[in-house]
């Protein structure tokens, strides 16, 4: 089959790789109709990868339609569409049971819990996808949800739903979204259904900001984002602040930008194994702060819901559609954030 794979620092390229095949009887096999490629792996291109190994298949965001499936596997047959969550269970742990699949509690490592971040889990950029334990990572897709909405539901809306949910937003309040990406952009969609009764959305690119600005989102302007933030509040500084980027600089800026006793979520992915994380002035301002990885299938449930009767529109965040063969040049553009680029979905069959 054909598939983007992984070669070092701006280095993917498309080509032959081994098919997948059912290989324990608790497997899948499904044919990708849609891929996306998230903020996630373009660490992964700027050679910040999760794993130091090479000639792996990226991606961890697909749709499709299931082929083949082994003997032990109820709940799906060949011909089913299905959504793959990002976040790959087990079958046997209390906490994927429970659905916080993040938290596995046999896997050995974290690159055991997501598609295409190392060799361990071949990723979704390609035209077919080996899902483990099937009955638990594969969800059937109702009919009236569309490929391009289905993709931003395996990992951008639930790790956005996640991220608002921890910063207990509650109804009437002003929310501040930092980054304004694909996830960023459902953050705002998410404080909205959670009641907000504005949204302010700081991000360094003003397309961003104006796409944004036509869902609700009043836009932070100016070099001062912090500065920007206390004006539109009136000094006060926002109920609570995603951060959708993963930064130091725009982890900072959540921090101090945030109310007294505000709350703060990162869901924005850092791999700094040092953050200088100021104590003295979470203390003084008596703030909490939440951060972590988003379990996509415990959070899934309301907002396939939520995307159903329309209070949720994950497909407005795609901007973009390439061939699968036109990988390597989708992911260029998507790192240079030029052309309006917010969401790229990838066509295995174009």
């Amino acid at each position: 089959m054909k598939a983007l794979t992984y070669h070092g620092r701006h280095d993917i390229r498309y080509g032959e790789v081994p098919d997948p095949a059912v290989t324990s009887p608790t497997d899948a096999v499904v044919r990708v109709t849609a891929a996306g490629i998230c903020g996630s792996d373009l660490h992964i291109y700027g050679g910040n990868g999760f794993s130091p190994e090479l000639g792996y298949t990226p991606g961890h965001e697909c749709v499709g339609v299931v082929v083949d499936t082994g003997g032990q596997v109820t709940r799906f047959k060949p011909g089913d569409r299905v959504l793959v969550p990002a976040s790959a269970g087990c079958a046997d742990c209390r906490s994927c049971a429970a659905g916080f699949t993040a938290r596995c509690e046999r896997a050995k490592s974290s690159t055991e819990l997501c598609y295409g971040v190392s060799p361990q889990l071949q990723g979704s950029q390609a035209q077919v996808l080996a899902v483990p334990y099937a009955d638990v990572n594969l969800v059937r897709l109702p009919e009236d949800i569309s490929d391009e909405a289905a993709v931003v539901l395996t990992d951008n809306a639930p790790t956005a739903w996640y991220g608002c949910r921890r910063a207990r937003i509650q109804p009437g309040e002003t929310v501040l979204v930092i980054g304004l990406g694909p996830v960023g952009l459902m953050a705002a969609q998410s404080a909205f259904a959670m009641g907000a009764a504005r949204v302010l959305g700081a991000d360094l690119v003003a397309e961003r900001r104006a796409f944004a600005a036509g869902l609700g989102v009043e836009p932070v302007e100016g070099e001062d984002a912090r500065a920007a933030v206390r004006d539109l509040t009136a000094g006060r500084g926002p109920d609570a602040v995603v951060e959708a980027v993963g930064s130091d600089a725009t982890i900072q800026l959540a921090l101090k930008a945030v109310r007294q006793a505000g709350r703060v979520s990162v869901i924005g992915v850092s791999q700094n194994k040092a953050f200088p994380f100021h104590m003295g002035l979470a203390q003084i301002k008596e703030l909490e702060f939440a951060i972590g990885l988003c379990s996509v299938h415990y959070e899934l449930p309301p907002l396939i819901a939520l995307t159903r009767a329309r209070r949720l529109r994950p497909e407005v965040v795609v901007s973009h559609r390439f061939a699968l063969s036109e990988g390597p040049a989708a992911y260029e553009l998507f790192a240079g954030r030029s052309d309006g680029v917010r969401k790229i979905l990838l066509d295995p069959a174009a």
